[in-house]
């Protein structure tokens, strides 16, 4: 749309009947702020970012048990509070990158507004549009502001956006438009009656293109185990405060130190925090690759689509077209013909790609061209356009052109023909002369066919690749086109795409939605769909339980797009698809649908694996606070002890797995699948450093006793955490068992620097309690490995 100020000719700007404001106007208008000035925001402010990651539920629990430990406790057991502080800025910085990224990103695939001012036609920006501006209108054009039509031809708008109803309605002189509705046919021109903030559709345009982290399975699935958390946490950390306090008799700093070591674990303060991470390295990762995302969860959700529908034009073929050939029909001679199409092609401002291809063949003659007299704008759902002309000798002719077979009876011997051209993936429009008005609902009855227009299209050369990568990924393609079958069918083929050699015309398909979802499940190509059949298709296969992502770039792809599960939109296509996709290829190339499965499938399950490392540590946590608070003992940790655990089990492992690649496919039920492996895990790790923590408790007497205890519980509890991320780590490969042997090395350096064991307090005392803390680990490994393959084979990994 942004360059079809440039594809107006002088003649057709010069010759409209609007001339539209004056500067001096405009400059008046600007004054008293009658603009269009809503913002367009594509993302969270910097203020919003840094109080969505700071303020948060438990951030502000950690941060009075901090503040509690810095009071009563030596600093190295405050270090959990610089880390939180460390995750938050992280956090904060990603955000932002991804922010910086999709604003970037959103100005480079704005659309931008025809508007008529001192009778000239220029592309503005939506935000320079104000109140009495004379806006243009074309197929595909979304209607930016509130106006009345002051110019239409054949203007049907779509406004099922905003009421629901499918069908277009006919626009005429003096009709409201309303912003938020598109043009699905003909063009014209509306007037400006209501901009910025009192527009229709204001609100929710900016509410629609605001970044957003929420609906998604994903994130609320981590919002469902983090309530459940708190319920269990309340109860459990009472307890454990009373018992510390009041059942033990010894030091209170100490006491008040343990139980705040108690809580501070059962906080998976890190999930949150990596899941935007991983979402927003996501979105400056598909930036690079000028993909738009512009909400977030779609990234996560086409990595769950098994089903993508994809429309033919601009999607598995480049937008422009060649024509190779008029095959005129009975006695009609082609010079003659020739004329026609070229003024045809003159007739329309804003023509379509099968037009586009007519006038590069057969451009107008610079004098002596005929004169239009009335025309028809092209419709997705009659599948012809039409035109009538005083020639240049003043006879009058009408003329239709279109898909052959609608304009031609099913009979017809010049179908046979059609369809030989069809099989080699050609496309054939029909040039028939009209015999009745243009406008009538019966002008293609009785029209004269006068010759054959054959159009060769050309195949994006990446598109067989793609076609392949769904194949390998088991995700079922499906073409939905509005041109013919067997054409489409042949087109198919020649990129290699499975079940190409059995199209199904859409005319013949059963309304039945049951009966619509088996022949969608049964077939892969569809010709001669019309919008609202495209609609119905997904809904179809969605009653299946597929989940389906649709493609396309033409004003006849909106109401499937709006429906479909992920949307994907051209960013050559029509602004009105744009609007309604969630993600955009600014770049227009199909071939960058597989990076962002890819992300999806990295974020998805990197996270259901960082997600385990996590709730292991929350479900160990409250089991360990549970059994101290029944056997009325110490509390075997102090914060310190847990934050190096945390450290070197979960948080570094974590952030480099969830950034790690992933291609394995997304499977539903998130909260379901980690707490399977999450709860087993977490009791083993439990049960195995409880039973050590009471064997030391009988082994060792005196003074120090507690401290020596204590080592031995955190060697039992590391090594046991440690097999969990390696379990967590497979497949293995090189830098995943560097990262884990990396994180052994460094609780072993720890062990044997002297400096290291004091600053917190870890000192194994004599050799047999030692041995017996790796003897538990490794019956706890043993049985860990049993867990897991057991929840494996019985749920199905």
């Amino acid at each position: 749309m942004t360059q079809r100020a440039s594809e107006l000719s002088g003649e057709q700007r010069a010759g409209a009947p609007g001339r539209g404001l004056t500067a001096a106007e405009v400059a008046e208008r600007i004054s008293r702020g009658e603009v269009n000035d809503v913002p367009v925001r594509s993302s969270r402010s910097l203020t919003e970012i840094v109080r969505a990651n700071v303020f948060t539920r438990f951030n502000l629990i950690i941060g009075v048990l901090w503040v509690i430990m810095l009071a009563v406790a030596p600093i190295q057991d405050s270090l959990f509070g610089f880390v939180i502080i460390a995750n938050t800025g992280i956090g904060v910085v990603q955000e932002w990158r991804a922010k910086k990224t999709l604003d970037s990103l959103a100005v480079v695939g704005e659309s931008k507004p025809v508007v008529r001012r001192d009778g000239k036609a220029a592309a503005i920006h939506t935000s320079e549009i104000v109140l009495g501006d004379l806006i243009e209108l074309g197929p595909g054009d979304k209607v930016v502001v509130d106006g009345t039509v002051a110019e239409a031809d054949g203007l049907e708008v779509d406004e099922s956006l905003l009421t629901g109803e499918a069908d277009p309605v006919l626009k005429k002189t003096g009709d409201t438009v309303m912003s938020g509705s598109f043009v699905v046919a003909g063009g014209g021109a509306f007037t400006a009656t209501k901009v910025g903030r009192e527009a229709y559709a204001a609100q929710l345009a900016e509410e629609a293109s605001r970044f957003t982290l929420v609906r998604s399975e994903l994130r609320s699935g981590i919002s469902t185990i983090l309530k459940y958390i708190t319920w269990m946490m309340v109860p459990t950390a009472t307890a454990l405060v009373i018992s510390q306090l009041v059942v033990k008799e010894h030091n209170f700093k100490d006491s008040i130190a343990r139980t705040v070591g108690g809580i501070v674990p059962m906080i998976p303060e890190g999930l949150v925090l990596l899941t935007s991470v991983a979402f927003a390295i996501g979105v400056v990762r598909l930036g690079r690759k000028q993909c738009l995302v512009q909400e977030l969860p779609a990234i996560e959700g086409l990595a769950r689509v098994d089903v993508v529908c994809l429309d033919k034009t601009g999607t598995l073929t480049e937008g422009g077209m060649d024509v190779t050939e008029l095959r005129p029909l009975g006695d009609a001679e082609e010079p003659y013909l020739r004329r026609v199409l070229a003024a045809f092609g003159a007739s329309e401002p804003r023509p379509n790609a099968s037009l586009q291809a007519i006038i590069d063949a057969y451009p107008a003659p610079e004098e002596g061209a005929w004169t239009t007299t009335g025309t028809l704008p092209f419709s997705s759902a009659r599948k012809y356009s039409g035109a009538a002309f005083t020639e240049d000798g003043g006879a009058s002719s009408a003329w239709l052109l279109g898909a052959p077979d609608v304009l031609l009876s099913e009979d017809d011997p010049a179908l046979a023909e059609i369809g030989q051209l069809n099989e080699q993936g050609l496309r054939v429009l029909l040039l028939a002369r009209a015999r009745g008005e243009l406008d009538a609902p019966d002008a293609a009855q009785g029209a004269e066919p006068a010759a054959l227009v054959v159009l060769e299209q050309r195949l994006r050369p990446d598109a067989g690749q793609t076609l392949a990568y769904f194949g390998e990924q088991r995700v079922a393609t499906k073409v939905i086109s509005g041109d013919n079958a067997v054409s489409v069918g042949a087109v198919a083929a020649k990129l290699g795409m499975e079940g190409a050699d059995h199209p199904l015309d859409a005319r013949r398909m059963p309304e039945d939605t049951d009966e619509m979802a088996s022949a969608m499940e049964q077939n892969a190509v569809f010709g001669r769909v019309t919008p609202q059949q495209k609609r119905e298709m997904v809904a179809a296969l969605q009653s299946r339980g597929h989940t389906v992502a649709m493609t396309g770039d033409g004003v006849n792809d909106v109401l499937a797009l709006k429906d479909a599960d992920i949307g994907v939109s051209m960013g050559s296509g029509s602004e009105a698809t744009r609007a309604v996709a969630q993600i955009v290829l600014l770049n227009n190339s199909f071939a960058t649908l597989p990076s962002v499965v890819a992300e999806g499938r990295r974020v998805i399950g990197n996270i259901t694996r960082v997600a385990t490392l996590f709730l292991t540590k929350t479900v160990y946590s409250v089991l360990l606070a549970v059994l101290v608070v029944c056997f009325q003992v110490e509390y075997p940790f102090l914060p310190r002890h847990l934050t190096l655990l945390s450290t070197l089990t979960i948080g570094v492992p974590a952030f480099f797995l969830a950034l790690a690649p992933n291609k394995e496919r997304a499977h539903p039920h998130f909260v379901r699948r980690v707490m399977r492996y999450a709860i087993p895990s977490g009791v083993i790790c439990a049960a195995a450093t409880f039973v050590m923590y009471l064997i030391a408790r009988h082994h060792y007497s005196g003074t120090g006793a507690l401290d020596a205890e204590t080592s031995a519980a955190t060697l039992t509890l590391f090594l046991v955490s440690m097999w969990v991320l390696a379990i967590i780590a497979r497949p293995y490969t090189w830098w995943r068992i560097c990262l884990v042997a990396a994180m052994g090395l460094a609780f072993l350096i720890v062990l044997a620097v002297p400096w290291l064991q004091d600053f917190f307090a870890l000192k194994l005392v004599g050799t047999q309690m030692p041995w017996t803390a790796v003897g538990i680990a490794v019956v706890a490994s043993v049985a860990l490995e049993y867990a897991w393959r057991l929840v494996g084979r019985r749920f199905g990994g």
